[in-house]
């Protein structure tokens, strides 16, 4: 018998969502995926690549597919996370009888995750390198040598963070403080929730 790591374990004994993460973590291992904590959460992978993963939040428990906007969805129970969302999608949980009631549709889903991994199924993240930089932010670029290089070297999803931040912002004042704010963390490489 397999042992259980010691950061599986964690998770599984945290009080929120428990019984709803350990069911969903049978579904996944039944499905013969690997499991791995990747950050801070239950990861399962076929061959090496992410497939699922499990999400406590406060209002609900998730099943997040890393291809998700891939997965065909007859039953319509796929959400995006959030509404910048490429490719994760998820399927949410309030109680365990939830996951009871809707197991083959649940192994339906990781079975189509698993053969999208091995068909080599790519999602096309082409939409995050249109973002437009907003005028505030190509101002601060082009009269800072420095914080242009470093803005430019940043991977693009702390880039596309960043542009997103600055953007959500509906008045100048506050795109040109937020920007400000963040001048110390791009010249240092990080990205907005890096620590």
């Amino acid at each position: 018998m397999k042992r259980i790591s010691p950061k599986v374990d964690a998770l599984l004994n945290k009080p929120e969502w428990q019984e709803e993460r350990k069911n969903l973590r049978a579904l996944l291992l039944d499905c013969r995926l690997d499991e791995e904590v990747k950050w801070g959460k239950l990861c399962y992978l076929f061959q090496n690549n992410n497939v699922a993963v499990i999400f406590g939040m406060k209002a609900y428990c998730a099943l997040g597919f890393f291809k998700g906007s891939l997965l065909e969805d007859p039953k319509g129970i796929l959400v995006a996370p959030g509404e910048h969302s490429q490719a994760m999608r998820q399927i949410r949980f309030t109680q365990a009888r939830d996951i009871h009631e809707q197991e083959n549709t649940i192994r339906a889903y990781i079975q189509d995750a698993i053969e999208l991994e091995k068909a080599g199924a790519k999602v096309d993240f082409s939409e995050k390198h249109e973002l437009e930089y907003p005028e505030e932010l190509q101002v601060a670029l082009a009269g800072n040598v420095a914080l242009k290089a470093a803005f430019e070297a940043l991977t693009p999803g702390r880039k596309r963070g960043y542009i997103l931040h600055f953007s959500g912002a509906k008045q100048s004042s506050t795109r040109a403080s937020r920007i400000e704010k963040c001048i110390a963390r791009i010249l240092d490489g990080k990205g907005m929730h890096d620590r």
